[in-house]
């Protein structure tokens, strides 16, 4: 058990500026590797690593659009009280 740990220590050790290995062996297998180059940039953000970016973005866009929605209800509900209370005083 103990030259597991010490192998394991020894392996980040000296992993330090190296290249991922496995990228390195796979990196010809992967279907969009090749012409990532000649796609378009919303492609190449979307294939990236930062996904998170994209996540958070439709995930704002999505809040947004509720919002809007929730507002614009409540415009109409205020119309509509307004207009009920106007006819019981009449």
């Amino acid at each position: 058990m103990r030259n597991f740990w010490v192998q394991v220590q020894e392996d980040t050790l000296s992993g330090v500026g190296k290249v991922d290995t496995l990228t390195q062996t796979y990196s010809q297998k992967w279907q969009a590797a090749s012409g990532m180059e000649d796609a378009s940039p919303l492609i190449q953000a979307a294939a990236s690593y930062d996904l998170i970016f994209i996540v958070l973005g439709v995930s704002l866009i999505i809040w947004f659009i509720l919002l809007f929605f929730i507002i614009r209800v409540d415009k109409k509900v205020s119309k509509l009280e307004d207009q009920v209370t106007q006819q019981n005083t009449k």
